[in-house]
């Protein structure tokens, strides 16, 4: 208690009713809520009557073990030597794992077995299909995954199959709701839940007394961290395991909700004190990991937000050293740049593990990539390499089969057949690989003899095209530019991902013909390839600034600081509205404060996007922070690349 601030002191000791601390980024916060657990135990509270959520199994992970460490170290003031005052432990958990408890501690109320199957995506995706197939409705026609996130997002919001009925807004949303009748049977015929299920099926059962009542009687004294996170379903069950009392403790920073995509609603935390009136609210505004350059920086990024709770982070580190500022010609100037930079701060002592990259979206991710591989320097991808993604790797099976034909492996030939859906089932490829072709019916060889006539023609180009064209036209004769187009969500990534393909291949376009597509596909087989680097690893972070949430670096770039890119506007959408710009500053703001010691601010004049060089404006964001901040880094030599226009 002593190392704490007053207001800290203040949220540890505010022990009774509902409380609101307000948690700015390294303030300090998991100390507190884990010192808050402490000090309820050591004035009597129960172990076992404590309960802490957040949102993430390595928060989760963290949290437990920093109360039982401090539980075994402490005591009650006056308690006798021979007690075991350690042998209860409070419950910590993600709020899924807790929906997984309750669920299981009351099945038989929801006609489960207590060891209920639980689905994942690709289970869920498969159910749908078949809820689809029940109804007639042809999933080569309507997206399988669209009604899927639909249906998820529903649930998000506290809504069944029955109440979604009323709420349905056109054809795609009616047909969901149809199609969620018959999920919903084969859920309940395979005894099985999916994932948003954990949430909605936990909530009902909170919702009838004699369940509440237990839980409430059970947990004393609740806790949830990232409380500006929680979605309609999430604050429903703090609600009820709150209880009439109201023992209710959130933390959370609403400058730091950026999920609102995945159903997050910042009013959760916005409006907490109209919820709860007896609230007292605490403000953590000391931060313990910045500097204060860094600090000056975000605090003028994101006071010029309206929907927050109004701080200013301060702190007593040092000054630290000005925001670098590198501005490059291309994507690749600037990847090398970056690459360039990182390997300058490893070479002066600096550990690569406390160097992360960050970047707005996945397809910015192939430049960096090839740039810390080219010049040999150790990095983990948080999340999935651009190599490796399955729309990409759908796209290179083509072009490999193409370069194989007449006899495609097997494994690119059971890849691609069917993506996009194009009628050719698991069977087939099954009597084509048994050598039984010639027992399919005549419609089902007609498919595939079109199918292999696309793949000739591609391999007849590779002998006289350049590669960009190669990808270009594998793309759109496969159909899978088409299939991404109609998609939504996760679609427009995809579509992103393989347009990024062909820009990658330009790298190639000087070898001409085969040779070109042989060293496109020895780059990405090598790429591809690398061994997963282990989390302790010492190697430079490369990830999503979504991905980066809840972490911290010493130095911390942030690429892509372009207009339309970050802020990210998506594609054929209108002028974005003030919720959408207020996210997308706090997505900003998080990226900044990630770093202990120095910020890097970088972005490209010239970026290939789709296949098309684009002249770029600088982000507005970088127009908020004062110049006397940042320290500017001239650009490089033009690299003379010449623009590829690609019309999709």
């Amino acid at each position: 208690m002593n190392d704490l601030t007053g207001e800290q002191k203040r949220a540890v000791e505010t022990t009774d009713g509902p409380v609101l601390i307000v948690a700015g980024a390294g303030s300090g916060k998991t100390r507190v809520i884990t010192h808050r657990i402490l000090n309820l135990i050591k004035n009597g509270m129960p172990p076992e009557s404590i309960l802490a959520i957040t949102f993430t199994n390595k928060a989760a992970k963290e949290m437990r073990e920093r109360v039982m460490k401090l539980i075994s170290t402490e005591r009650p003031s006056g308690a006798p030597p021979s007690t075991d005052w350690r042998s209860g432990r409070p419950f910590v958990c993600t709020f899924h794992a807790l929906g997984v408890h309750i669920i299981r501690e009351n099945a038989a109320l929801l006609g489960l077995t207590r060891h209920f199957t639980i689905y994942d995506r690709s289970d869920s995706k498969r159910a749908i299909k078949e809820a689809m197939a029940r109804l007639g409705i042809d999933p080569k026609v309507h997206d399988p995954g669209l009604l899927l996130n639909i249906i998820s997002r529903a649930k998000g919001e506290a809504k069944d199959a029955s109440s979604f009925w009323g709420s349905t807004k056109g054809p795609v949303e009616e047909m969901a709701a149809r199609v969620w009748d018959g999920y919903s049977s084969i859920l309940k015929a395979d005894n099985a839940l999916d994932f948003d299920d954990l949430l909605l099926k936990s909530a009902e059962l909170l919702r009838r007394p004699e369940v509440r009542a237990r839980y409430n009687a059970l947990w004393k004294r609740v806790h949830i961290d990232e409380y500006q996170d929680t979605n309609r379903i999430q604050y429903e069950i703090a609600a009820a395991l709150a209880g009439p009392s109201q023992e209710l403790c959130v933390v959370g920073d609403a400058d730091q909700n950026i999920y609102s995509w995945r159903g997050a609603t910042i009013e959760n935390i916005l409006r907490f004190e109209e919820d709860y009136p007896k609230a007292a609210v605490i403000t953590l505004e000391k931060n313990y990991r910045s500097t204060k350059t860094i600090l000056a920086a975000a605090n003028a990024v994101i006071e010029k937000n309206t929907m927050r709770k109004k701080k200013t982070l301060f702190t007593d580190n040092h000054q630290g050293e000005k925001i670098a500022l590198l501005a490059s010609y291309t994507e690749s100037d600037e990847a090398r740049a970056v690459a360039d930079a990182a390997r300058s701060l490893i070479s002066s002592g600096t550990p690569a593990r406390e160097i992360a990259v960050l970047y707005r979206t996945n397809f910015q991710s192939r430049a960096l990539e090839e740039a810390f591989i080219h010049k040999n320097i150790p990095y983990q991808l948080v999340g999935v390499r651009f190599f490796e993604r399955k729309e990409v790797k759908d796209a290179l099976s083509y072009i490999r089969a193409a370069l194989n034909m007449p006899a495609p492996s097997s494994s690119d030939l059971a890849r691609i057949v069917n993506v996009p859906a194009r009628g050719i089932g698991k069977v087939t490829i099954a009597k084509i690989a048994a050598g039984q072709e010639d027992q399919l019916p005549d419609t089902m060889r007609a498919k595939l003899a079109n199918f292999r006539g696309m793949l000739s023609r591609i391999h007849s180009l590779i002998q006289e095209r350049k590669p960009s064209e190669i990808v270009r036209y594998v793309i759109q004769e496969s159909g899978l530019a088409q299939s991404f187009m109609e998609g939504k969500s996760e679609d427009e990534e995809r579509l992103l991902n393989v347009r990024e393909l062909v820009t990658v291949a330009a790298n190639y376009d000087h070898l001409m013909g085969q040779e070109g597509i042989e060293a496109l596909l020895e780059n990405a087989a090598l790429a591809s390839d690398q061994d997963e680097l282990k989390e302790d690893s010492d190697a430079v972070r490369l990830m999503t600034i979504h991905a980066s949430k809840g972490l911290e670096f010493d130095q911390v770039f942030v690429t892509g600081l372009e207009q339309d890119l970050f802020p990210l506007k998506h594609m054929d959408e209108g002028e974005m509205s003030r919720s959408e710009e207020e996210e997308e500053r706090r997505l900003f703001y998080v990226a900044l404060t990630r770093a202990r010691l120095k910020v890097h601010l970088s972005h490209s004049l010239i970026r290939t996007i789709y296949g098309t060089k684009r002249v770029n404006t600088v982000s507005e964001f970088l127009e908020d922070i004062d110049r006397g901040l940042i320290e500017d880094d001239l650009p490089d030599k033009p690299t003379g690349a010449k623009a590829i226009f690609i019309d999709f």
